[in-house]
């Protein structure tokens, strides 16, 4: 199967790698960049209702803030009634995160460890210590380069990679957790907020007038509690989820691109087994 050819630092090779020119490290850190799509998203979900809002005939008020407490600080209180502090305080620090996008490569990535491969191919696995300046701008792939260098196993190096994708695979999934959880309690509030709205009116029936208003407040409630649960938590939970899922899979990149310097295979054998990782838009021609 032919693949579209990507450009690179270092031009392909039609030799035996460990003969061809020069192999120049350059690491590509993954660049953070303000990801529009959530931060439009919510601002145009929540300008859509308040547009049907202002352009109803009613003049019926749609803020009151004690439903707004109601539904904020006991969806937040429900919420961490079911995990610990650390967790939580994880929670928010992945969530703000969530707002900034990190842009990985595959294909670049896919290059840089095929240079690697190659570096240690010509001039052993211990020439990568050179580098170190420049893996090091990647954790996982400086963690990795170290392992090599210091001589493990390929086996061990697999080990001790993965449970490092698992570990970072299961921090996301629990954030994501937190999120799906709390989407489902926002709701659930809303309608706590209604029945303590519709208690406090029917204890005003002698009133008609007040019947009206008191209602209204009661279902806000209600409103309140599905926007910040449908609109808001459960889209950043599936955010979470498929950010966690693109960083799993360049994690898995420099795993299998490790162990198989590690083994002392042939790039070219890497080449094949990265093309077989990556999505079809992504794969790369290294070699003629």
């Amino acid at each position: 199967m032919a693949f579209p050819p990507v450009q690179g630092l270092n031009p392909p090779s039609s030799g035996d790698p460990a003969h061809g020119p020069d192999v120049i490290i350059k690491i590509v850190a993954p660049v953070h960049k303000i990801d529009l799509s959530t931060i439009l998203g919510i601002v145009f979900a929540i300008a859509l209702i308040a547009g049907a809002i202002s352009l109803g005939e009613s003049n019926a008020s749609f803020f009151d803030l004690p439903a707004i407490l109601i539904v904020i600080l006991g969806t937040v209180a429900a919420t961490s009634i079911a995990y610990t502090g650390q967790e939580m305080r994880r929670a928010l620090r992945i969530i703000a995160n969530s707002m900034f996008h990190r842009a990985w490569d595959y294909s670049n990535m896919a290059r840089q460890l095929l240079d690697l491969a190659t570096l240690a191919r010509k001039k052993g696995s211990l020439a990568l210590g050179a580098a170190m300046d420049e893996v090091s701008k990647d954790k996982l792939l400086a963690r990795g380069v170290e392992l090599v260098v210091d001589g493990f196993s390929a086996d061990d190096i697999e080990r001790v990679l993965m449970q490092e994708i698992d570990s970072l695979v299961e921090r996301h999934r629990r954030s994501a957790g937190i999120l799906r959880r709390a989407s489902e309690i926002a709701p659930a509030m809303g309608l706590i907020g209604t029945l303590v709205g519709l208690v406090q009116m029917l204890a005003a029936l002698d009133n008609p007038d007040a019947i009206g208003p008191a209602m209204a407040v009661a279902l806000l409630t209600t409103f309140y509690g599905a926007i910040l649960g449908m609109v808001i938590l459960s889209p950043l939970a599936a955010k979470l989820e498929r950010n966690s899922n693109e960083e799993a899979s360049i994690r898995t990149l420099i795993m299998v691109g490790m162990a198989s310097i590690a083994r002392q295979e042939n790039p070219r054998r890497l080449e094949m087994l990265l093309n077989s990782e990556l999505p079809p838009e992504s794969r790369i021609v290294y070699f003629d």
